[in-house]
């Protein structure tokens, strides 16, 4: 499995330059607030699909004041294979798209990316993800799909992008041949990312049952919606053929709302505590950060067992509001996974049970790397 053993920033969020050399462990980055602690992870982020943790325009990450190309870059290790350099910038002058090169090459796609690394991350504005707006659960839902498969974001792009050609042609009073062809592309594209989805939700319960911890609830998940409702009562083929029947019956109906009013794009994920049998919206704030972590865990589990490639845990403030038996039980849990893991937070007592087995990274003291082992 591939290791992240450099990092290099220029021009990023708050640093003009920024570098660590790492040794392929897991790494702990303390400092106070404001020191750059998650524009670390989230330049990391730049690596993978669609937006990053933040979920900002690219122009957004951009340091004010920017010169020539910011960017950055990792070098990827593993054992019995030549180190790899991975370089990302953000072209000027709009800073409105990327450019990756690997190994000084440039590659025509950032996909290219997700077949080499992976990211799934927690960040503390994921904390009321259970009371939140279904949008936001359908994107965690889809970050850890995609955590699992480099094709999944393509996917979601393809019926992201019929949609909304269905609905200018709509308001346009288009060729009904041509509705046709993109309710077709919304159906094909659209069962696709219903099945993916419900194939990551299945992949919890193994990645649960081979974890085999009890600090962290385990969680019972359901995908809600007309779509799943199609698949599960008429199977892949059919549910594709009525997914597109639907949508041509509703031309005037979504016309009239200027929006599709049955799709993928409306599910929602729908999380029960399975110790409690009680939703997760009902739950303490506690047992809701405990479930979250949970169902992080139970997906990277799912992950390495089904050798799905490299994936990189980034958890943004994760100890904050764990009691000392659960910052432990993650701290063996993170060791037990064998996955690299980038954790964030301003206390470094309170990472006493990670350091161990752990790099220890402080970006206010010029990116200064320790490691327990060599002191």
């Amino acid at each position: 499995m591939r290791r992240i053993t450099a990092l290099t920033l220029r021009d990023i969020r708050s640093y003009e330059a920024f570098e660590a050399r790492l040794s392929g462990r897991s790494v702990v980055i303390t400092g106070p607030n404001g020191a750059g602690k998650t524009n670390i992870l989230e330049t990391l982020t730049l690596f993978g699909a669609g937006r990053g943790l933040r979920g900002a325009k690219l122009s957004d990450v951009v340091r004010h004041g920017a010169g020539g190309a910011p960017g950055a870059a990792i070098t990827l290790s593993a054992e019995d294979e030549e180190p790899m350099r991975l370089v990302v910038s953000v072209v000027p002058p709009r800073y409105d798209r990327r450019e990756v090169r690997i190994d000084g090459e440039v590659v025509k796609s950032a996909g290219t990316l997700s077949e080499l690394i992976r990211f799934l991350w927690m960040t503390p504005a994921m904390d009321r993800l259970f009371m939140d707006a279904p949008s936001e659960r359908r994107r965690f839902l889809d970050r850890i799909a995609a955590a699992g498969s480099s094709g999944h974001a393509i996917i979601a792009g393809r019926y992201e992008k019929a949609m909304k050609q269905r609905m200018a042609l709509l308001e346009q009073g288009g060729d009904p041949s041509l509705l046709t062809h993109f309710e077709r592309e919304m159906a094909d594209a659209g069962i696709a990312l219903s099945m993916a989805r419900r194939e990551t939700a299945e992949s919890l319960a193994a990645g649960y049952e081979a974890l085999r911890q009890e600090a962290f609830p385990r969680a019972t998940v359901f995908i809600e919606g007309d779509v799943e409702l199609l698949l599960a009562e008429h199977g892949e083929e059919q549910a594709r053929d009525r997914f597109a029947e639907r949508l041509a019956r509703n031309r005037r109906i979504d016309r009239d709302a200027r929006r599709t009013i049955i799709g993928p794009h409306r599910s929602d994920l729908v999380v029960t505590h399975e110790g409690k049998q009680m939703p997760a919206r009902q739950c303490s704030t506690g047992e809701q950060k405990a479930l979250l972590t949970g169902l992080v865990l139970a997906r990277a589990q799912a992950a390495k067992e089904r050798g799905e490639g490299t994936l990189v845990l980034l958890l943004d403030e994760i100890v904050a509001h764990l009691d000392e038996t659960r910052r432990e039980a993650l701290a063996e849990t993170l060791h037990g996974l064998g996955l690299q893991a980038f954790l964030t937070g301003t206390d470094p007592d309170a990472f006493a049970p990670f350091l161990a087995h752990m790099d220890h990274l402080r970006p206010d003291q010029g990116g200064k790397v320790s490691n327990p082992q060599d002191s």
